[in-house]
């Protein structure tokens, strides 16, 4: 363990919580821009969480200590999360905890508590929005975790740190198992991070929405810190896919300072274009159906499947 490798730790924990709000500003703006409408500011999730901040919580007077808990539950997970995915450099001092089988066990434990807060109070819409939550996770977590095994076999190891070393070294080539991989994994990050065809963020119809019914209990505090977590969570998909897919930029594990001080402009200017190409994927499609959500996740698992078959046969 080096210096470089605690403060490129510390740093990446740091601009994750950062940029997350920024990320989902950006994406607001460019679906605003692609839309002909005028965009609002790129700072308008701080302004919302800085104002959720600083008002005064109220709270069911039926919540058990779940639905108390959860909040901070989530945004913990989420935090840990983008300290263990390897964003701006590979040696951090906690590699030895950054396995690809963790990674979506912390996503599976926030996606569990929200899911009990949302129920816990007893409302319709809570219970409706849990179930569809856990619904569309019982789809997309075996897809990821397939997407996840293909890059591990790629490099030997589950390690995060250890897959992202392996991909960035590998000479430039097509790889059809990366490719298909690649494929899948963006269809898991559109429904784990309820963005459309599967959920529309911006919604607050009732009868069609899920992340958002779940929290329509939660004010003040609670729901900034809900707000941030799922920031964080499109931030750490956005990453994970930037590590896997285009890992060029990411500091190695030999504690260059100069590498880490360039990682940050090119982790910010990758994040830029994959939110641009966010906007741009859910500009063009619908909102689906839930009850379409296995014909999206299905072929997504398939995918994710084949990318496997493809390396264990052909090697590529």
């Amino acid at each position: 363990m080096t210096a470089a490798g605690i403060l490129s730790q510390f740093l990446q924990a740091g601009l994750a919580l950062a940029l997350a709000p920024l990320l989902v500003g950006w994406v607001a703006m460019c679906r605003a821009w692609l839309a002909n409408r005028s965009a609002p500011p790129i700072t308008l999730p701080y302004r919302t969480i800085r104002k959720l901040f600083a008002k005064d919580a109220v709270v069911a007077h039926n919540a058990s200590p779940i639905f108390r808990l959860t909040p901070y539950v989530v945004f913990g997970a989420m935090v840990c999360s983008a300290a263990i995915i390897p964003s701006l450099a590979t040696e951090v001092p906690f590699a030895a905890a950054a396995d690809a089988i963790a990674l979506v066990g912390l996503f599976a434990l926030a996606r569990v508590f929200i899911a009990l807060a949302a129920m816990d109070i007893g409302t319709a819409f809570g219970s409706l929005g849990a179930r569809r939550e856990m619904f569309v996770g019982f789809l997309a977590e075996p897809a990821l975790l397939m997407v996840l095994f293909t890059a591990s076999l790629i490099s030997g190891s589950t390690s995060l740190p250890s897959i992202v070393d392996t991909l960035a070294h590998r000479e430039l080539a097509i790889y059809p198992s990366l490719a298909f991989s690649g494929v899948a994994f963006t269809m898991v990050s559109l429904a784990e991070n309820a963005r459309i065809p599967v959920d529309n963020p911006a919604t607050h119809l009732e009868l069609t929405m899920i992340h958002e019914a779940m929290l329509l209990e939660y004010s003040a505090r609670h729901l900034a810190l809900l707000e941030w977590a799922s920031a964080l969570k499109l931030l750490n998909y956005s990453c994970i896919g930037l590590a896997l897919f285009f890992p060029f930029g990411i500091a190695g594990g030999d504690g260059d300072w100069g590498a880490i001080a360039l990682a940050v402009p090119a982790l910010v200017a990758k994040l830029g274009a994959g939110g641009f190409a966010l906007a741009l994927i859910e500009t063009v499609s619908a909102k689906m159906r839930i009850f379409r959500a296995p014909a999206f996740l299905g072929p997504a698992f398939l995918l994710a499947v084949l990318a496997m078959l493809v390396h264990l046969l052909l090697g590529s």
